[in-house]
C-alpha cells in the first residue's frame, strides 16, 4: 500500500551507497520531479449497473434506461484533446483600381471625380493638353493613348464623344494591356458601342456597357440617388476579372446613384423616348428664341430652363443620339404626326376664321377666303376649311354685318353639319 502511495504521489526510495561510519541499514529517500497523471484514474471510475439505475429510480423514461445500459466510455484526458481551431483570417481587401480614361473631356473630368472619391487611381489620356488640370489632382495624364496603355491599367473607360468613339476605339493598341482588362464605355447609346467592342476586343478582354445618366450639371451636387444603367455584356463569372468589374461598379453605387442592370437594347428603346425627345423639345424651342417675361409660370420657367440645358450640349451630341440609336428615327416620326394631329384639332375649331369676327370684330364679308386657303395649304385642315368658307359666303347676306359670337358658332355649326 505505501509502496502504490510512493508511486502516485511521487515519493519513492532508492538505496545508494552509505558514507564510511554508517550503518549498513542506512537509506536515503529521495523526492522525484513528477507530477501524477490523474487522467489515468478515469478508468478506475466504478459504472454503475443498469439494474441498479433501475431500481434507485423507478421514475425515469426509457430513453434513460438505454442511455444507461450503453456502454460506458471513459472520459478523454483535456491535455489529449486536439487544440481549437484558430478563427481563419479574412480575406484581403483588393487592391484599388487603376483606371485609364481615354478622353478626357468635361465629362471625363466629371467621372473622374467620383472615381477618386472612392480611392481608385486615375490615369487619363486626351488630344488635349490636361497636364496641368491632372497635376493639381493628383492624375498621371499621358499625351498618347499608346503611352497610357503600357501602364496595364485595370480599366479602360472609353469617354469620347458619340461620332468618334469608332475611331477612338480602333487606334487604342489592345496588345498592351493584360488580356482580362475591362474596357467599358460611357456613351448616351449602348447598342452601337456593344457591337463595336464584340467586334474589335480580344476574347479574354471584358466588356461593360455603362451610361451615367446625369452629367456635371445635373450632377453638381452629388450623385445621390441619380440612375445609372449598365449591361455587363461580357465578363467572367470568377477570378480577378469578375472582382474588378464588381469594384469599378461599386465606385457610383457607393457615390449614391440608383443602380439600373438593363440590356443594351432595352436602354436604347427608353432612351429615345426619353433622352432623345427630351433633346429634341428643347432643340426646336431653341429655334423659337424664347424670352423670359414679366410674367412667367413655373411651367415657361421649365421650357426656358429645357432650352438652356439642351442647347449647352453640342449639336454633335445631339445628332449622335439620333445616328446611333436605332429607334431615334420613329420617335422622331411620332413627333412629328403628334404637331400635326394638335394642328388639326386646332384648325377643326375654325379658331382663325371666328378670331376676326370675334376678337377683331370684323364682318364676315371681308374675310378672304382664298388669304385662308393659302395660309392653311400645309394642314390637313385646308380642304374642310375651304368648304366651309364657301358655304359661308353663300349664305353671308343672311348674317348681319356685325353678328354676335353665339350665331356665329351656331352658323358654322351648321355648315359643318351640311
Amino acid at each position: 500500500m505505501a509502496s502504490s502511495l510512493r508511486h502516485f504521489t511521487g515519493l519513492a526510495c532508492f538505496p545508494v551507497p552509505a558514507p564510511a561510519g554508517a550503518g549498513a541499514s542506512g537509506a536515503t529517500c529521495l523526492l522525484r520531479r513528477y507530477t501524477p497523471d490523474f487522467c489515468a484514474f478515469a478508468a478506475l471510475r466504478p459504472v454503475r449497473p443498469a439494474a441498479a439505475f433501475s431500481a434507485a429510480n423507478p421514475l425515469a423514461s426509457p430513453a434513460e434506461h438505454e442511455q444507461r445500459q450503453q456502454p460506458q466510455q471513459a472520459v478523454p484526458c483535456h491535455g489529449g484533446d486536439p487544440p481549437a481551431p484558430s478563427p481563419s483570417p479574412s480575406p484581403p481587401s483588393p487592391a484599388p483600381l487603376r483606371v485609364g480614361i481615354v478622353g478626357f473631356g468635361n465629362f471625363g473630368q466629371f467621372i473622374a471625380g467620383g472615381i477618386q472619391r472612392q480611392g481608385h487611381a486615375v490615369l487619363a489620356a486626351s488630344r488635349s493638353d490636361y497636364s496641368d488640370y491632372c497635376a493639381g489632382r493628383g492624375i498621371r495624364f499621358f499625351t498618347s493613348v499608346d503611352a497610357l496603355c503600357e501602364e496595364q491599367p485595370d480599366v479602360l473607360l472609353i469617354c469620347s464623344s458619340i461620332l468618334s468613339t469608332e475611331a477612338v476605339v480602333r487606334a487604342i493598341p489592345f496588345h498592351k494591356l493584360r488580356p482580362d482588362t475591362i474596357v467599358a464605355d460611357v456613351l448616351s447609346v449602348k447598342q452601337f458601342p456593344r457591337n463595336l467592342l464584340l467586334e474589335i476586343l480580344p476574347l479574354g478582354f471584358g466588356i461593360v456597357c455603362t451610361h451615367p445618366m446625369f452629367g456635371p450639371e445635373s450632377g453638381k451636387n452629388g450623385w445621390g440617388k441619380l440612375p445609372f444603367v449598365y449591361d455587363k455584356v461580357r465578363v467572367t463569372q470568377d477570378g480577378d476579372q469578375a472582382v474588378k468589374c464588381g469594384q469599378f461598379l461599386s465606385i457610383f453605387e457607393q457615390e449614391g446613384c440608383r443602380m439600373v442592370e438593363m440590356s443594351c437594347a432595352e436602354h436604347d428603346r427608353y432612351a429615345a423616348g426619353s433622352q432623345f425627345i427630351t433633346h429634341t423639345i428643347g432643340r426646336v424651342l431653341s429655334q423659337l428664341n424664347l424670352k423670359t417675361t414679366p410674367i412667367n409660370t413655373k411651367g415657361y420657367e421649365s421650357l426656358l430652363q429645357l432650352t438652356r440645358n439642351t442647347v449647352s450640349d453640342s449639336f454633335d451630341l445631339y445628332y449622335g443620339l439620333f445616328m446611333y440609336n436605332i429607334n431615334a428615327t420613329e420617335q422622331l416620326d411620332n413627333l412629328e404626326r403628334a404637331f400635326e394631329s394638335v394642328r388639326q384639332m386646332l384648325y377643326g375649331r375654325l379658331h382663325d376664321l371666328l378670331q376676326k369676327q370675334i376678337v377683331e370684330r370684323v364682318p364676315m364679308t371681308t374675310i378672304s377666303s382664298g388669304k385662308l386657303e393659302n395660309s392653311r395649304s400645309n394642314s390637313f385642315a385646308a380642304p374642310p376649311l375651304s368648304r366651309i368658307i364657301t358655304e359661308e359666303n353663300k349664305h353671308v347676306s343672311s348674317i348681319t354685318s356685325v353678328a354676335s359670337p353665339t350665331r356665329i358658332l351656331q352658323h358654322t355649326a351648321c355648315s359643318i353639319g351640311q
